[in-house]
């Protein structure tokens, strides 16, 4: 019995002319994914990805996992290939369906006939079906309006298809399709989110991490880099984690700055450098985990100090969720274990007892001024260094 995955997309299909471009993104995806689990031939047709396992050897529940990850795809079915007339179809349906409605009590079929040349309409073609399984399947009846299984029946160009019902995709749209952003990742909760929620809107995703060694720890480092490992996994299998080191900015605020304002200029001078590592690397916006009011330093007024050090977009798709929203993604995606994990994390150290929460930026820059600015931004800069991260694979210094 010959099986194949069909992955159905959304937004795409309202792409008119640019739709091949969204189409040859999000196929080449797949492709990627393909190689980890065998030999599989990738295909497009009808709004539908194809991929069909060209060995028997090949993992296609492996691949079907990987699939649903992919931003473009709503939707995967495993299904069985049948020839295109209605003896097959049903044929197929008293084979392929008993295990997989075992232990159901109802079920119905739904029919969808791309060929208009098909003999026989999609009604048809699903009491002809709902009757081979109700054959086939002892016990079971039919319920159209809340069935426990919704049977699917595809008539194509060049086969059918029959499966018990797609599993829910990633959704959105292919990554690298909409540019790329610097995502600013540290240990916490919501700035992972943050980044999956721009991915999936198509945008490829690079990251800049701030350390503050010796006052943070290498566990605490390499917590954030398995953060953005699990990340990866959304964004085609790599991203790039700029790490820096504020440990000399945070040391002299400490010594000329009043402590109300601490946070409020070390968020500045994380800007300054999040934007100037974004020019290196050809990223159009920054990206944060920011959610209005749920920290000081994340009011509306204290975002708008920080706002003017980026010369590009800050998206903040995290910003209308509550804290409860936020870790309900978290969960999905697997990173709320590993975030929650007790590390100490460069916002934490030296933090003031009353951070200022409705800043005014005259007053702000009073306090900058103390310091020299430039020269800080420059140093931390230059001892950047980046860290290339793949899924499961040990993660490279360059």
């Amino acid at each position: 019995m010959k099986e194949i995955l069909l992955c159905k997309y959304g937004e795409i299909v309202l792409k008119g002319a640019n739709k091949n471009f969204f189409e040859t993104k999000l196929c080449a995806q797949l492709k990627h994914k393909s190689k980890a689990h065998g030999e599989f031939e990738v295909t497009r047709a009808q709004s539908t990805v194809y991929i069909e396992p060209l060995t028997d050897d090949c993992d296609i529940d492996g691949m079907m996992a990987d699939a649903c990850k992919v931003f473009g795809i709503v939707s995967v079915a495993r299904a069985a290939v049948c020839e295109k007339n209605i003896d097959s179809i049903c044929a197929m349906a008293r084979t392929y369906l008993p295990d997989k409605l075992a232990g159901k009590k109802t079920f119905k079929v739904e029919a969808k006939r791309a060929d208009k040349r098909f003999p026989l309409d999609s009604m048809e073609i699903a009491a002809e079906v709902g009757a081979a399984v109700l054959e086939a399947v002892p016990g079971i009846r039919v319920d159209v309006h809340n069935p426990e299984v919704t049977v699917r029946v595809e008539v194509r160009e060049t086969n059918a298809f029959v499966h018990p019902g797609p599993v829910k995709a990633a959704g959105g749209m292919p990554v690298g399709t909409n540019g790329r952003g610097m995502l600013l990742l540290s240990g916490g909760i919501d700035s992972p989110v943050a980044g999956y929620m721009m991915a999936k809107r198509g945008m490829t995703i690079e990251a800049i991490h701030f350390e503050s060694a010796p006052y943070t720890s290498q566990m605490a480092l390499d917590k954030v880099l398995r953060l953005a490992q699990i990340v990866s996994e959304y964004n085609n299998d790599e991203i790039i984690v700029h790490v820096v080191s504020l440990t000399h900015i945070q040391e002299e605020l400490v010594k000329a700055v009043e402590e109300d304002y601490f946070t409020l200029l070390l968020r500045r001078y994380m800007m300054a450098i999040a934007d100037i590592a974004a020019d290196k690397c050809g990223c159009c916006a920054l990206i944060t985990g920011e959610s209005l009011g749920q920290v000081a330093s994340q009011t509306a007024e204290a975002m708008a100090v920080t706002n003017p050090l980026a010369n590009r977009p800050v998206f903040r798709p995290c910003v209308g969720l509550d804290k409860e929203e936020i870790v309900e993604v978290a969960r999905k995606i697997g990173t709320f274990e590993t975030s929650i994990e007790p590390y100490e994390d460069c916002c934490t150290v030296f933090t003031p007892r009353h951070p200022r929460t409705r800043p005014e930026l005259a007053k702000v820059l009073e306090q900058e001024n103390r310091l020299d600015f430039k020269p800080l931004v420059d140093e931390a800069v230059a001892g950047m260094y980046r860290v290339v991260i793949r899924p499961g694979k040990p993660w490279t210094t360059r």
